[in-house]
């Protein structure tokens, strides 16, 4: 391995990956060190599960880890997913019950570029940390945040919302579509991307893409 101590998301938390070659002592202050590295990145708030890959741990030593993952950040780990199916099964109903009802006023986060043929549907809005290149696609209930270039598909209030709103900081997207109405990027788009936000937003039926400002903001209902 070329790290002792790796951390992995997964859709239901994150998995611990250990060099199964280290010695258990060795890895409890690098546990620690990659925790408190990365807990900016967590959200404290939510239910997460850890799963372990590489090094086979007893409970104690698990118990070990928990703690020490603890004393290094503010996760809040509620299951262990020890490869009993019985054990994930529960918790994936918890959180897909939980994301039921979850308001779609609560928004997400991703990190990193959507390349063609890639998509991400979340029931809530969206902020983007990256480009959304032509051919890939975002689906949301709510409104759409793209910080980097939008090039491919967006497509806010997917659940009806005649108010959501898709804002890019460089906007050029292929199709963008609120609510029922779709607007279709041009057969000859312009080769000069906008250099300043942008904000494309439903009035009637249809779709208005205005640099951001003062009065614009003023206009549009956040949910």
């Amino acid at each position: 391995m070329k790290q002792p101590v790796m951390i992995k998301g997964n859709k239901f938390g994150i998995t611990l990956v250990l060099d199964e070659q280290q010695s258990f002592e060795d890895l409890i202050p690098l546990i620690g060190d990659k925790f408190k590295e990365s807990s900016k990145f967590f959200d404290s708030s939510s239910q997460m599960a850890l799963a372990f890959e590489g090094k086979k741990l007893d409970s104690n030593q698990q118990s070990q880890v928990l703690d020490i993952i603890a004393q290094n950040c503010d996760l809040n780990i509620t299951y262990i997913m020890d490869q009993d199916p019985e054990v994930e099964n529960k918790f994936k109903q918890t959180i897909e019950e939980k994301l039921k009802q979850t308001d779609v006023s609560i928004g997400k986060f991703y990190k990193g570029n959507l390349r063609s043929g890639q998509s991400i549907e979340v029931d809530s809005s969206i902020i983007m940390i990256g480009d959304v290149n032509p051919g890939a696609k975002v689906i949301a209930k709510g409104n759409i945040i793209v910080l980097g270039c939008l090039k491919g598909t967006a497509y806010a209030g997917a659940s009806g919302n005649q108010n959501a709103f898709v804002v890019a900081l460089n906007m050029a997207p292929m199709q963008i579509r609120i609510a029922d109405v779709i607007a279709r990027s041009p057969d000859k788009p312009s080769k000069d991307i906008s250099k300043e936000a942008q904000i494309a937003f439903l009035e009637g039926e249809n779709i208005y893409i205005e640099p951001i400002n003062k009065s614009v903001l003023n206009d549009i209902h956040l949910f």
